[in-house]
């Protein structure tokens, strides 16, 4: 899709904006370095974020020998925003300032038999009232909320078009929320949100190309290809979990058999350790959380079982790294999601040492492996510069389809 004027300046808009958070405090001078815009347009574009409120003048710095330089600085409390995590078993929201810094958390536990969309609509929704409310601000000071859901997204039209672990197809998400949170709502799935995640804030800061492993119920790979988000032509780029690693292997949710997702998602590492122990106390049926926080305090016990069940889980996800290291050469890759976060260095170590066994040379030598050092849930993060984006997008008017409201909806 060619993209208009206003989409390049709101592209402008948004990385004049990371800048300063990146950066805070700054000056137009090393906005203009920065981002490779020209003095000129920087200068308008800060004007515009002045104007917003978004950021504010903090003073000068001397320069050499010339005038001394305006110094601007998020202004913090211009705006809230709310980073949405909906996960196979879980709601996590998290509320934050206009420095991307987390102000309140708040959490909806996702029981067996709780996936409808209505269902998981009125979990979000209770999230974000309960974040808002600890957050103790005026509900009309949050700008917007974003929020990532499983699998494939349409996010112009706000549609679920497809989440294998739930079975939903097509489901009108964005329709659903708006009937029930009273905030501009912007929707995209956690594969963008732990990729933006890690470009603002982590380990793909800086780097051109960087793919982000997300290992979790589910399993995906967001790509930053060219130091930009890629998002492929129908928007569905980075489901290497549904690529097939064994021939003939597990039957997936998605009606495939052998792929990724399910020999190094929670599910699958349930498996591998089942498969290895029926009877092992590791193991936790229908609590997937419960059994990787078990499994990873094994491993730190030296438990040779859990050690095993590590390796096997490596063996796998090594495998498929390497294809996504020899087929696109990256900079980094970055582990990232709960699974990842729970095994930690003991899984970091032996994917690098089976990666080093499939990849060819000269890509891996290019290729750091590396876990994600975001502090906070990079979901809720990346969730939260969705709806950033959408609200420098609205500058000078809505465009239909970017964010919805319980009152947008009735309108129309």
């Amino acid at each position: 899709m060619k993209r208009t004027s206003r989409d390049i300046r709101t592209a402008n808009r948004y990385e004049v904006l990371r800048q300063i958070i990146a950066e805070s405090p700054t000056s137009r001078q090393e906005l203009a370095a920065a981002t490779g815009l020209s003095l000129a347009t920087v200068a308008t574009l800060v004007g515009e974020l002045l104007e917003l409120r978004m950021i504010t003048e903090v003073g000068f710095e001397d320069s050499a020998g010339g005038r001394p330089r305006g110094l601007i600085a998020v202004n913090t409390s211009g705006g809230a925003l709310v980073g949405v995590d909906v996960a196979e078993t879980y709601v996590h929201a998290e509320l934050f300032d206009l420095a991307l810094n987390v102000l309140a958390r708040a959490d909806e536990e996702l029981r067996p038999g709780e996936s409808g969309p209505e269902q998981v609509a009125g979990h979000v929704a209770a999230a974000v009232g309960s974040v808002v409310a600890r957050a103790g601000i005026d509900a009309a000071r949050v700008l917007g909320v974003g929020v990532s859901v499983p699998g494939q997204v349409d996010r112009d039209r706000g549609v679920a078009e497809y989440a294998a672990n739930w079975d939903w197809h097509d489901v009108p998400l964005l329709d659903l929320l708006a009937e029930r949170v009273a905030h501009p709502l912007y929707l995209d799935n956690p594969l963008r949100a732990c990729t933006v995640a890690e470009l603002w804030f982590g380990a793909a800061r800086g780097r051109g190309d960087a793919v982000v492993v997300n290992l979790g119920t589910g399993v995906g790979a967001g790509l930053a290809l060219g130091g930009g988000l890629h998002r492929g032509v129908s928007d569905s780029a980075g489901e290497w979990g549904h690529t097939t690693l064994v021939l003939d292997g597990r039957l997936c949710h998605c009606g495939n058999h052998g792929c990724v997702e399910t020999y190094v998602g929670a599910p699958g590492v349930m498996r591998n350790l089942r498969e290895l122990d029926p009877d092992s106390p590791l193991l936790h049926p229908g609590d997937q959380t419960a059994t990787v926080d078990a499994l990873a305090a094994a491993v730190a016990a030296h438990d040779p079982v859990a050690l095993a069940v590590l390796r096997d889980t490596a063996r796998y996800l090594g495998a498929g790294i390497a294809d996504l290291i020899n087929l696109l050469n990256p900079e980094v890759v970055v582990l990232s999601s709960w699974v990842a976060s729970r095994l930690g260095a003991p899984l970091l170590g032996e994917v690098r040492a089976a990666v080093a066994r499939h990849a060819l040379r000269r890509p891996l030598a290019a290729t750091e492996i590396v876990l994600s050092p975001i502090p906070t849930d990079p979901v809720s993060l990346g969730a939260a510069t969705f709806a950033l984006e959408g609200t420098l997008r609205s500058v000078g008017g809505r465009r239909g389809g970017a964010g919805r409201t319980a009152t947008a909806l009735r309108a129309t």
